[in-house]
């Protein structure tokens, strides 16, 4: 992982000490909170329906185990003892006092973290994929990539207020884990000419009000072009983004709106234009972070075959927990251990302190101290040896950390919703309980299989709604609560918008219609054949028939 030097550190004392001194204001009544709001944003503090909200960074998804009780810490101190993973790879704090606030920013700084570029119309956390430096599929880390954008944006003058907030995600895998298709600006690290790696760019994806699949702006950038050519595209973004107009900021609008051959001739034009301005990136500065990045070295521990297939034979909980959980690595010694926090009872995505205590533990343990948050709210450890498995599932199961469901329909990715937000149309947490109660049946859920069900309490769609081969959406209905409910989006490399069916649920009726899909879709899969595959097939009309006949 990067590890923060004098500079780093020295920078975030600085900012620090300049928001203690801006929230002392603030609470003396030198400053309205007009004047104080940009001040927070800048520092991501958000004012929420109950408390204020301060959003965590966790660039690229990785923690430490030392960060993560740190958060642990801050959690039971400072919070009502929990943590919300958030679906871009952050952390959440939804009960914050704001004399606190200073205290809690000293705090993270003591582990090299931060709450900057959480929030605000700058350059937002860069997320990639959770498995990265692990995974079997890999042509290159992406975590290096991730941290030179994350350096390179972090208060950059140009790009500190745009017209809205911007997004980028990064993955160097063959399958997409990070859902570069719905980002501002997604980067796929591939392959070129004579062994070399370079970057597929995608720009204009997103969800929100109008949700778009992002378009492929340019094949191939080599490496040290990446920066260059990324400032040209955010520069012809900042000078046309709509300022006027908060739901025709996004840069999606303005490639739509102008088209993708157009943008891309005008970003060409700037970047020819500029890119002599030692805009390009240094081959040393590369190398400097990648030292930062190299593998592991992961000594060989064979597995024992003979137990481990007698413990899967005689413990289901635990053979299911394999069968979802454990994914491949590129070591075959080793595997990608998901640790789901979904689960009856608990809202998804939801950490308490004790928990983050107890996989902190886990990861020094078994998976030399590292851990990934992923954007679908769960938290991966990724270098787990197979001749640990047994012993780490025995630890999370003492944790209540073993449900066995990665990418089931239980594995729901929810926003906080009107329980907490001031911008949600209606609650997420209890539709998304009712739906886990529902399927809580864990041979029912694996008849199912692989099943994205995602739910959002407004149309800002930070629960991915529209990415969900089900996807719920909170709407305000003369006052009351409902849910409207899309099929078909995909947020993989077959990335799609969810359809909307037809009328909207009120919240008792939603487990009922959810149960009605599921049922229709069994009917009509072919063996083998997914939720997606089978919607892809036959389309909306035999859900609609079902679920609306009688209506």
């Amino acid at each position: 992982m990067y590890r923060y030097d004098e500079f780093d550190r020295t920078f975030l004392i600085d900012r620090n000490r300049e928001f203690r001194n801006q929230v002392e204001r603030r609470l003396k009544g030198e400053l309205t909170e007009d004047q104080f709001k940009p001040l927070r944003l800048m520092n991501g503090l958000y004012l929420q329906l109950h408390a204020y909200m301060l959003r965590v960074a966790i660039p690229y998804g990785a923690l430490t185990a030392r960060q993560l009780r740190q958060l642990a810490m801050i959690a039971r101190r400072w919070d009502k003892g929990f943590g919300h993973w958030t679906t871009r790879q952050n952390i959440q704090f939804n009960w914050i006092k704001l004399v606190d606030v200073p205290d809690i920013l000293e705090a993270l700084a003591e582990v090299d973290m931060h709450a900057i570029q959480t929030s605000g119309n700058c350059i937002r956390n860069v997320t990639a994929d959770p498995y990265a430096g692990a995974a079997a599929d890999e042509v290159e880390d992406p975590r290096i990539w991730a941290e030179i954008l994350r350096q390179w944006s972090t208060n950059h003058p140009e790009f500190t207020f745009l017209p809205r907030k911007f997004k980028f995600a990064i993955t160097g895998a063959l399958e997409d884990r990070a859902a570069i298709a719905f980002h501002d600006i997604g980067i796929r690290i591939v392959g070129g000419p004579n062994g070399t790696v370079g970057f597929k760019i995608f720009v204009g994806g997103g969800q929100g009000r109008t949700p778009y699949v992002a378009q492929e702006m340019k094949a191939f950038l080599k490496p040290e072009e990446l920066l260059s050519y990324l400032e040209a595209m955010l520069r012809v973004y900042n000078l046309h983004g709509r300022r006027d107009n908060l739901y025709k900021a996004r840069i999606k609008i303005l490639v739509n709106a102008i088209g993708i051959d157009a943008y891309r001739a005008q970003v060409e034009e700037e970047w020819e234009r500029t890119r002599q301005e030692d805009i390009d990136l240094p081959a040393e500065e590369v190398a400097r972070i990648r030292s930062h990045f190299t593998p592991p070295d992961l000594e060989a521990r064979p597995l024992d075959a003979a137990a481990f297939a007698k413990r899967r034979a005689e413990d289901a909980g635990f053979d299911r927990w394999v069968r979802r959980n454990v994914i491949g690595h590129k070591n075959p010694d080793y595997a990608i251990v998901s640790i789901a926090f979904k689960e009856p009872g608990r809202p998804p995505g939801d950490a308490s302190a004790e928990e983050m205590e107890r996989v902190a533990d886990a990861a020094d343990r078994f998976s030399r101290s590292e851990l990934r948050i992923t954007y679908t709210q769960n938290v991966i450890l990724p270098h787990v040896a197979r001749a640990d498995l047994i012993a780490l599932y025995d630890e999370l199961k003492e944790a209540g950390l073993v449900a066995g469901n990665t990418d089931l329909i239980t594995d729901i990715i929810a926003c906080p919703g009107l329980d907490y937000c001031n911008l949600a149309n209606a609650r997420s947490i209890p539709i998304a309980e009712a739906i886990t109660d529902r399927f809580a049946d864990p041979e029912r859920a694996e008849q199912v299989g692989d099943l994205r069900l995602n739910i959002s309490g407004c149309i800002n769609a930070c629960g991915h709604h529209h990415a969900g081969h089900i996807g719920i959406l909170g709407v305000d209905k003369k006052g009351t609560e409902h849910y409207q409910i899309t099929l078909g989006g995909s947020p993989d490399n077959d990335a799609s918008v969810g359809d909307i069916l037809g009328p909207s649920f009120p919240a008792e009726g939603v487990p009922d219609a959810i149960d009605t899909i599921i049922d229709t879709y069994l009917a009509q899969r072919n063996d083998g054949e997914t939720f997606l595959a089978t919607y892809r097939r036959i389309g909306a009309t035999p859900f609609k028939e079902t679920l609306y006949g009688t209506r």
